[in-house]
Parts: C-alpha cells; structure tokens; sequence
C-alpha cells in the first residue's frame, strides 16, 4: 500500500485533514520525534497537537504491519496455486487485521482433522455438490460413485457423514460466518464467572465473581482483567452463553442459499455440527480475547494517564533534603541532598530500640539539620513509616527547627537502588543508602528521579503483569518521553536517565553528553551540544529546543524557544529597540509584538504566537505548586481505624471505577466511583489524579481481606 493511501486511511479514522496526515507521517520518516513534530512543526501539521500526532504515529505502525502481514498472506496462498483473482482484491483492499486473518484461516496449515481424513478418502467433490445446493438428481446414486471400502468408505453413510465433515469446516473457516458469530456474541454474549468447585466454599479476593453474570459488551475493563485473573489462578471459571439457536440461525442465513437443495438436510446437520463443535468455542474465545484487549488497552491507558500525573506532580524544588528510608530491626537510613541533588552524607539511626539508641538517633538528626541546613525532610511510605515521622516531627519540636517532615511514596526506590543506573552513580554506597537518596530526590523532583526507575515499579497501574507488556512498555515509554520534554531538561544538571527522554537523543547519545559535560564542565552555549560525539545536525534539531541551559551565553538557550527561530526573537529585540535580554520576561514589551509582522514562508502566526508566549515567561516549569499530606499521628494500621474516622491522604492511584488512596496504615484504602462527590462523576479522572490530597471518611473495613473503603469529604 502507498504511503498516500495509508495516509488516506488514517485521516478517516482520526478524523484529521489529509494534507496534515501526509505532512507528519513525511515528518516521522525524515527521524522527527512526536514532541518536536507537534511543538516546532505546527505549520507542516496544521497545530495538530501531541495526543493527534501520537495516534497518527500509533496508526501508521498499525498499517504497516497489515500491509507486511498481506504481503505474506498473498504469497501462502498464491504458493498453494489458489490464489483467485477476487481474493487477491479482497485481501488487498482489507483494513482490518481480525477480517485479514478470517480471509487466511482457510488456507492455513491445518493439524489432521475429521475434514482433512474425509478429503483423504476422496470426500472432497461430494461436499462441494452439497455446498452448490442443486435440486436435481438422484441422492442415492450421487453417493454411490464416492463408495471406496480401500479407504473405509463402505457405504453412503460413511460417504455422507465425511462430507458433512469437510463441510463443517468449510463453514467453520467461513470469513463471513465468523464475522457474523462474532458480532453476534459481542452484542448479544452473557458474561458469566463462577467459583472452581475447589473455592465454592472458600473467602476470596474474586469472591465478587462467584455468582456473576452480566451483558459482555457493558462489562467494564477492570471485572474483565479480574475475571481473567481469577480464572489463571484457578479461582474462576468463566463461559459467554448466547442464544444458541439464534447463531445456528445465523449461519443457515448465511449458507442456506436454496432450502429445496437436493442435500438440505445434510447440509443443516453440517452447519449444526460445525457450531457446536467448531465455532462456538472459538468464537467464544476470540470474543472474550476481543473483549480482553479492549480491557488491556484501557489498563494500559489508566496506567499511562496515572503515571503522567506522578511524573508531572509538583516539586519541592531546590531545597536540601533529607532522605530516610525507615525501618525497625535494620534501623533508618539517613542521607542529605543538597539543592542540586547532589549526596552530602550518610548516617544509619535506630529510633526504635533501646532508650539510649533513641537518645544517638535524635542527636544524628539534629546534627545533621543544622551542619547542612536541612529545609525538608521525606519519609519512606514502608515498614516503620508512621513511627518514624512521629520521631522526626519530636525531634524537629524539640529543637524548635523551622523543617517540614513528609510522607513519600517510595515506590520503586529498592528497584533504583539496585539497577545499573544507581551502582553508576554511586558504586560505593549501599543499596539501602542508594534508595533513601531516591526518596529524598523523588521529592526535590520527582521526574528528574523516577525516569530512573522501570514505569512498571512505580505501582501506579493494575493488572500490569497482565497485560500485552510491548504495548505496555510503548506506551509508558511515551508517556515518560512527553512528561519530560513537556517541563524541559536542564542541560547541566540532568543524569543520563532524564536526557535519554530528550526528543531524539536516547540512551548512547546521553551518555555521550554526560561524558562531555564530566570532561569539559558545563555546556555554555546550545551550540556546543554539536561538539558531542554522535550529536549531528539532525539530533540538534530534534532536541535542541527542550533543553535548557541557566545563566549560559545566550538568554534564549534557558527558554523553549528553538534554536532556528533564534534570528527571528532577535529581530524582534531590534524592532523594539532594546536588548534581547531586556525583552525576555518582560511581558509588556512582549505583549507590543505584532506576529503578524514576522510571518514567513516557513514560519506562521502558530509558531509566532508560541515565541511571544515563551518570552513572557521564559523557562517557566509548568507542573502544579508544591503541597503535601500530614498523616495522623494516631493511625498508624488498619487495627486504628474506625467507621466515620475523617483523615487525610494522598491518591496512589486512579482507576475506571475509583480512586486507592494512602492514609498512612500501610493499606491503601478505596474510594468507589460513586463516592468520589456528592454529584455524578462520569470519569474519576475528572475529580482526583494521583498525587492529589483529598480529604476522606472511613465507611468500611475488612480486615482479614485489608479492604478499606472510604469516601471523598467535598470541600464547600
């Protein structure tokens, strides 16, 4: 297929003018990234933005891949000599890949079946007869010619039933038939789960499954994934039951050509058989794998949506930190960061042992507030979390510092800790001190640090060990990639992990820029980006308006402006008649700009209108204003909690049917949809994200499952 016509097709299903379509899929094959096409290409695409340009790209990897699966199609069968110039139209002019593979399934390669033994003993010309469905002739002697007792083919019966066989499976790999089965069991299937005979009697986590049944098409994503989860684990039987003679109905409608057919009634024991013991089960099967990766794309985009809110919560900033990772029998491990990240020094305390280990534990963390002038103080989530913020918070009283003490999701922190990137960054540091540096770094930025760390090990999804994990991962991938070119990178200061999500620099060409920055100091001009091994003209373009470089050379490299569009601020500056470090930030004289006056063959009001915007407020980090949680100090495990106890917590994570939220005991608890506001919420996302401090009432506890529900308390 050309690239016009792919082209052609995804501007249908997006929606999306053509001409916008061609220019950005030209775009991806000239190397452009979704981040640089969708902020500096804006005139090439029509403004199209990120989430337009991203299902462009999603799509055009879908077409490819269907036009290198047809190629390989038409050459099966074409070696099989049954390639028919119809088929060959059809196959070509396909656009979906379950309707592509129900056109193969005939010509596939197929185990020994009844069909293929029947043709085997020459059944084939008879169930061709039946399939033409004449009314002429004499039944008994039509039969009579394919008698062979060589091959076990002694009398009409045995003629009749192998045909019927070859028939059964001729239907069965029928493209329409199965198109039609499927839509039918889409729209029309009961869902229905039950307990395996071995759990009939027993408590568990799909004890909701146990008497299920529910239409498979309203069935919502998150009970398909559990139901799946349940049947895996041996928990849950689950079948999709549908009107039987209905779909038997079906496909007499679609066979059944004239019903006074000299083999009629053969031909309904054929369509009957090939439904009961072909179709029906496949069928059922593909509807629910159907149903499932619908389940596992809306998994997958929770996840995605979840995680983009954790990576762009907001930042504490540059503030010297403390870090602790708590624990009981181990003790607490206590680092400082300054306020470039940079690891100060390293104590191990045990605040909760002996009165004498308790009194050296409070004086390491008063010395160490005062030596390095510590501003805030995070907490690992983990075991002893609670008792140790009780600790801290006494000490921070007592010696009356001016020091706020949080509570961090510490997620994924041992995953960092151990990894190649944390052994790099400090090959002499154990890992339990590498991974209270990521709580206290997580906290200072948290984008900067969890791009270190696998999406997956941040704990913000369900069911992701479930799902396609090449999808999962494509998807995370993006979602990373965006979150860190939307706020910028800062040249200078940016490990190897957050420069590899640059817009076009990846994994080599970041450590190459680490490398240089170790060897020559810190980059003083955009330009020298060039210097870097491997960095050409190409690169450059592609990520050179998403770094940032503070108080370097040139102003403009600390903003988002792209280097290109350098000559055109400058103009600018000179049509004003100042300096161009006078015009950056200065909304008056920025809001005096006509764009107009610099519209140019390849520069429009779209790109214009971004310029002026940026120079208002250059390098502005667009995530939202830090807050934080205070925990109760009195609840500390699910045994504290109480129905109608109002506390205060942080959402971990956002699903389809509500929110889970920390309240500090170690459990999270779960706000359902319907609790979320006091008004009708179509979508949770549209009232929490995750990160967010919401205000909760307990109204229910199990605590032999450690279930906690909880409902939203709505500010007035």
């Amino acid at each position: 297929m050309e690239n016009s016509l792919i082209a052609a097709y995804i501007a249908e299903d997006l929606l999306i003018a053509l001409p916008a379509v061609k220019s950005t899929i030209e775009l991806f094959s000239s190397g452009a990234t979704v981040p640089f096409i969708s902020r500096y290409r804006k005139e090439k695409t029509g403004g199209l933005d990120e989430t337009q340009v991203r299902a462009i790209q999603v799509k055009l990897s879908y077409y490819t891949e269907l036009e290198k699966r047809k190629e390989t199609i038409l050459k099966t069968i074409s070696d099989q000599a049954k390639l028919t110039p119809e088929l060959e139209k059809e196959i070509t002019a396909c656009r979906h890949m379950q309707k592509l593979e129900d056109l193969y399934l005939p010509f596939k390669p197929k185990r020994r079946t009844r069909a293929t033994i029947a043709k085997d003993k020459g059944l084939q010309p008879l169930a061709d007869i039946m399939m033409e469905q004449l009314c002429l002739g004499n039944k008994q002697e039509i039969v009579s010619e394919f008698l062979n007792p060589e091959k076990g083919v002694n009398t009409c019966e045995d003629a009749l039933a192998g045909a019927c066989d070859i028939v059964a499976e001729m239907i069965a790999d029928n493209a329409q038939v199965r198109s039609l089965l499927r839509e039918y069991t889409w729209n029309q299937g009961i869902l229905i789960a039950r307990p395996h005979k071995d759990w009939a009697d027993k408590k568990s986590k799909f004890e909701t499954y146990y008497n299920f049944s529910e239409p498979l098409k309203k069935s919502p994503s998150h009970r398909i994934l559990a139901i799946r989860r349940g049947a895996a684990e041996n928990v849950l039987i689950w079948k999709i039951e549908v009107e039987q003679d209905h779909a038997r109905g079906l496909i007499e409608e679609t066979v059944i050509i004239n019903k006074e057919a000299l083999f009629c009634f053969e031909l309904r024991k054929a369509i009957t058989d090939s439904y009961k013991r072909l179709l029906s089960l496949s069928i059922e099967t593909e509807v629910f794998l159907m149903k499932l990766a619908e389940a596992e794309k809306e998994a997958v985009s929770v996840f995605a949506k979840n995680l983009e809110n954790l990576l762009l919560s907001s930042p504490a900033g540059h503030k010297v930190i403390m870090g602790v990772d708590p624990g009981f029998r181990t003790g607490c491990k206590v680092v400082v960061i300054d306020r470039n990240s940079n690891f100060k020094e390293y104590a191990q305390i045990f605040p909760h042992a002996s009165e004498a280990q308790v009194t050296q534990a409070k004086k390491v963390i008063g010395d160490l507030i005062k030596k390095h002038g510590v501003e805030i103080i995070a907490i690992g989530n983990g075991t002893a979390s609670k008792e140790t913020n009780a600790f801290i918070n006494e000490v921070i009283k007592e010696g009356n510092a001016a020091v706020l003490c949080i509570v961090v999701n510490e997620a994924g922190a041992s995953v960092y800790s151990a990894s190649e990137a944390a052994v790099k960054e400090f090959p002499h540091l154990d890992v339990t001190v590498r991974g209270a540096i990521s709580i206290a770094r997580r906290l200072q930025d948290p984008l900067a640090e969890l791009v270190k760390i696998e999406p997956k090990a941040i704990g913000v999804g369900q069911y992701q060990h479930d799902v396609n994990q090449a999808e999962l991962k494509d998807s995370l991938d993006y979602v990373v990639e965006s979150c860190v070119n939307f706020v910028g990178v800062d040249l200078n200061t940016a490990s190897e992990a957050l420069l590899s999500y640059a817009s076009g620099i990846g994994k080599v060409i970041a450590q190459n820029i680490v490398a240089y920055r170790e060897e020559h100091g810190s980059f003083n001009d955009k330009n020298d980006l060039l210097k870097v091994a491997r960095l050409g003209n190409k690169v450059f373009e592609q990520c050179a308006g998403f770094l940032r470089i503070p108080n370097g050379s040139n102003p403009l490299d600390n903003s988002a402006i792209h280097p290109e569009r350098y000559p055109i601020v400058e103009q600018m500056a000179r049509d004003r008649r100042i300096d161009i470090r006078e015009l950056i930030g200065n909304e008056e004289e920025a809001a005096k700009i006509d764009c107009r006056a610099y519209i140019r063959d390849d520069l429009g009001l779209l790109t214009l209108n971004d310029i002026v915007k940026e120079l208002r407020k250059p390098g502005l980090d667009p995530r939202k204003e830090f807050t934080y949680c205070c925990f109760s100090a009195q609840i500390n495990q699910i045994d504290d909690l109480s129905i109608d106890m109002v506390l205060e917590g942080v959402v971990t994570n956002v699903t389809n049917f509500g929110a889970f939220v920390d309240i500090g005991v170690h459990q999270d608890g779960l706000i359902h949809i319907s609790r979320l506001s006091d008004t009708y919420v179509k979508s949770p996302y549209d009232v929490v994200s995750v990160g967010d401090t919401v205000k909760v009432k307990v109204i229910s506890i199990d605590k032999e499952l450690k279930r906690i529900g909880l409902e939203r308390i709505v500010k007035a």
